[in-house]
């Protein structure tokens, strides 16, 4: 029996928060919004945009799909394979080097199970992303998870107590545009 792949959709809150986005730009530039649309399909399809969920970017900006992935995969803030729940961004510059960014890591891929550029981990909690410079090289080693930083991560006390809180969040905060709660797609994130 052949089964037939359901086209993601966006739910009415992201398609009205999108509509909202264009209307900032003349009709001739709907492509300006793409940046923001996508923040907006990551976070509705589980924190990654698929190449079905970069189509359907493109069909409601009114461009080619071919448009839409060189600038999903040109910016690491787009993830391009299925994440975990948290995706830990560790600063991989010099300042955050210097502090110990790379033994950061080795801690996080220990004690989480992830790896660097693999998969999430096992729990499907972490998944773990080098990234340039985060802009708060006095805080080093730092790592951002969504809008927040996590400063001073030099002790694994300092990791622990991130990661334990992170471990605590019952689901991820909502967005500006779910005032009436998670969409369905984003319930289990």
């Amino acid at each position: 029996m052949e089964t037939t792949a359901v086209k993601p959709q966006f739910s009415e809150a992201a398609k009205a928060e999108i509509e909202r986005i264009c209307k900032q730009y003349p009709a001739e530039r709907r492509k300006s919004a793409m940046l923001p649309v996508l923040h907006i399909a990551q976070a509705e399809f589980g924190g990654w945009v698929s190449p079905e969920v970069q189509d359907l970017v493109a069909e409601v900006l009114g461009v080619k799909p071919i448009e839409v992935y060189e600038v999903s995969s040109f910016y690491t803030m787009f993830n391009l394979k299925p994440v975990g729940k948290h995706v830990l961004e560790i600063c991989r510059t010099g300042p955050c080097m210097l502090r110990g960014s790379d033994e950061l890591t080795a801690h996080l891929e220990r004690i989480t199970g992830a790896k660097v550029g693999g998969p999430a981990s096992a729990d499907g909690l972490f998944t773990l992303k080098e990234v340039e410079c985060l802009a708060a090289c006095g805080f080093a080693p730092i790592v951002q998870v969504r809008e927040k930083y996590y400063e001073q991560l030099d002790t694994p006390e300092a990791v622990d107590a991130m990661l334990t809180e992170l471990r605590n969040q019952v689901h991820r905060p909502a967005l500006p545009w779910e005032e009436n709660g998670l969409p369905n797609a984003l319930a289990r994130n």
